[in-house]
């Protein structure tokens, strides 16, 4: 699903704030010596040369700060952790030991400033693993993680340093405080209360070991499925069955074959950039059906990478959770912090979209019905033939294949689309650098310059699929902006995608949607690079989740328009601009299979929050309950949920637990918010500038529908969405 965000630790109050982190008061020392036996002075001697050698205990050595990726080595990341939290353990009991009155500086922004260590280490740490990982990480991360959810218990468990806290906010109305300032210490407080602050010791004991068992299972799962990812292979080595099949998408084939030691043969593979088009266009039925088990199978195989009793253990224990710290359920705990507030106003969202998106597809249904029958085929249309019959259906109606598509958008000329887009909305510019740091080969980097020539932020763009990656698209960031001692610093913002690497010597030529991914991620990116905020916590997309995919939901939209196609869809050879005639059948397409694409996604959505409302504890029949939610909602067989319970990676190993909804709720918000640009020109200054200044700048310092309505001058409403999905009825 394109647009997922992860935000690394960024501050002892960030740690507290995301990921299930932490713990461990052992002194720095590496993997292995923690697993080989040597004598004291030897081992102490070892240790002392480690840290003295480690690139996280001093400032980067470069040019504007970039993590230095090439000193930065393996046996680095659990001394600095190590020694990051010590720290953080030291800074937060001398503020809850300052002799001092609480004020908001001496605990709030005390508490906002510290752990920089370990946000440091984590902030390069959780991007590689996502983006460019290796057994060696994953172990670490097997270990770091339950550190880390110690340290973040230990900061949120600690009533000297609450109590602190609960005298500054009982006081706020006294304080002459500014609205980031305000949101701060509400944050804060907030924090404490649903991190187990008002439990008793019982409890609390509790809540650390429910803590640590779900970052385990969060890394247990999420390991499960990039192993399940990477081990499916549907080989070929017949060539008729590669009939239907673009030659390029045949190449890649042939070179995943050769790279994974079938050579002369053909691979594909469950990760998007291959599945994708084998459903769509080979001819052979038998085939797409295995490939296509193969994708909705992943992690329910009954092997070592089975994930169905992991995924129900932590929707148990959610639970419990849940009901330790006096929520109903894990939903009502989650999105007590989203701007959707509670599980029933969410439900009451997708039930008002889901009618007209199941009427749809079943239309969808009976249309395809009709030409399988045509083609005089004695088979009813399964879940694995939708792809293949959807397209001949609109080659059909609209004369368009997406494919003819793909030698306007090359990779190279989209990204100038993107920057172009951002130049003309903005002002901003973009200046590309070779000789700056990276983690990897693939990386590209440049510098994005503001409007008035200052630099504004570092931007990586990681844009090819490859093992070490996991699947999807996401923005991250490597160092958040922030302004400390008056000064600004700089973000460094990174878009991973994974797109196929096209044969060497020749351009990486995108589908019509790979394209819109990449506007919609560089959305994402904006939100980071052009935050202007005082502290770490509140910085660029550090909002809520139901919130956070509104900028990117918005940027989608300029990629359609005439006048920007115009300046960037050439065609890979002759340089002639996309046709008018060909944009006119993409936006003619546009509506086209949006009963499917809605219903899938929904789909979804509803087994997320089925899981999620569940209030009991003991693990449920994974298989079971999912077969039962589906026939509940009323989801039509030939149609699958867009992520099944077991590759749901989105909930069960990262962020997104009972927000799911949030791309279709961002959906609506941006969907409104584009009218604002039709209304006045898509590249009206006054528009652009009021969206800059009340939701990219802002991130997380105010209340984010308060800034809507400031934007937009009125609530969101829903019918936009529904319009620009063809599933408004006139």
């Amino acid at each position: 699903m394109k647009g997922l965000t992860l935000k690394p630790l960024v501050s002892a109050m960030a740690l507290a704030l995301t990921l299930s982190a932490c713990g461990g008061d052992e002194k720095p020392q590496t993997q292995a010596a923690a697993e080989t036996k040597k004598p004291a002075a030897e081992q102490q001697a070892e240790n002392v040369q480690v840290a003295a050698a480690n690139p996280f205990f001093e400032e980067y050595n470069t040019t504007h700060g970039i993590p230095d990726f090439a000193v930065i080595k393996t046996e680095h990341y659990l001394p600095a952790f190590k020694e990051g939290i010590a720290l953080q353990r030291q800074e937060v009991q001398a503020i809850a030991d300052n002799p001092e009155a609480p004020t908001f500086a001496n605990t709030i922004e005390a508490l906002e400033r510290s752990g920089q260590l370990v946000s440091k280490v984590a902030s390069v740490f959780y991007n590689l693993t996502s983006a460019d990982t290796n057994e060696e990480l994953q172990a670490i991360s097997k270990e770091v993680g339950p550190m880390l959810s110690s340290a973040r218990d230990d900061v949120m468990l600690n009533d000297k340093l609450f109590q602190r806290v609960k005298a500054v906010y009982d006081q706020q109305d006294k304080l002459d405080l500014n609205t980031a300032q305000a949101k701060l210490l509400e944050d804060t407080y907030k924090s404490f209360t649903r991190g187990g602050a008002n439990l008793n010791e019982e409890q609390k004991a509790k809540l650390r070991d429910l803590n640590e068992k779900l970052g385990k299972l969060s890394l247990e799962f999420g390991d499960n499925l990039l192993a399940e990812t990477n081990a499916f292979e549907l080989v070929i080595d017949n060539k008729e069955n590669l009939a239907g099949l673009p030659q390029d998408v045949i190449d890649q084939a042939a070179a995943t074959a050769a790279k994974r030691g079938h050579e002369g043969k053909w691979v594909f593979t469950t990760h998007r950039p291959s599945i994708t088009p084998f459903l769509t266009y080979a001819e052979n039925r038998d085939l797409r059906e295995q490939l296509f088990n193969g994708y909705i199978e992943r992690g329910n195989n009954g092997n070592a990478n089975d994930n169905k009793e992991i995924l129900a253990k932590m929707a148990a224990l959610r639970a419990e959770k849940a009901a330790l710290m006096g929520y109903p359920t894990h939903a009502h705990f989650v999105l007590e912090e989203r701007t959707a507030k509670t599980p029933e106003n969410v439900y009451e969202l997708l039930n008002k979209v889901w009618p007209a998106a199941l009427d749809q597809a079943r239309a969808e249904v009976a249309e395809m019905q009709k030409l399988i029958d045509a083609e005089g085929k004695d088979f009813k249309l399964q879940a694995w033939d939708w792809w293949y019959y959807a397209d001949k259906i609109r080659v059909a109606k609209y004369s368009f294949n997406e494919q003819d598509t793909r030698p306007y958008f090359s990779l190279e000329n989209t990204i100038e689309g993107v920057f172009y887009t951002a130049n003309k909305l903005f002002g901003i510019t973009a200046k590309e650098r070779t000789d700056l740091p990276k983690y990897h080969e693939d990386v590209r980097t440049w510098e994005i310059y503001d409007k008035d020539g200052s630099l504004m932020a570092i931007f990586f763009g990681d844009y090819f699929v490859r093992d070490s990656k996991r699947g999807g698209a996401w923005m991250n960031d490597y160092r958040s902006q922030e302004k400390v001692d008056g000064e600004n610093v700089i973000p460094v913002v990174v878009n991973v995608l994974n797109y196929t690497r096209a044969p060497e010597g020749e351009p990486t030529l995108l589908t019509f949607d790979e394209a819109s991914t990449l506007f919609h991620e560089f959305g994402h990116a904006l939100h980071g690079m052009m935050s202007d905020v005082t502290y770490r916590s509140q910085s660029g997309t550090s909002v809520p989740r139901d919130y956070v995919e509104f900028p990117s939901q918005v940027m989608e939209n300029w990629m359609t328009e005439p006048e920007v196609l115009a300046q960037f869809a050439k065609h890979h050879e002759t340089g002639e601009v996309i046709p008018q005639e060909l944009v006119k059948k993409i936006q003619a397409a546009s509506k086209f299979n949006q009963g499917f694409a809605t219903v899938e996604y929904l789909a979804a959505t509803k087994l997320d929050l089925d899981w999620h409302t569940l209030t009991d504890t003991k693990p449920q029949d994974a298989a079971k309950f999912e077969a039962e939610s589906l026939a509940n909602m009323g989801l039509i067989e030939e149609i699958a949920p867009r992520y099944r319970s077991t590759y749901f990676a989105h909930i069960f190993s990262g962020g997104y637990s009972a927000g799911y909804y949030s791309y279709i709720w961002s959906d609506i918000l941006g969907a409104d918010a584009y009218e604002a640009f039709k209304e006045k020109g898509i590249f009206d200054k006054a528009t652009a500038d009021a969206f800059r200044s009340t939701v990219l700048s802002q991130g997380g310092s105010q209340d984010p529908m308060q800034l809507y309505k400031e934007f937009r001058g009125k609530e969101a409403g829903i019918e936009p969405l529904l319009r620009a999905k063809g599933l408004l009825k006139d």
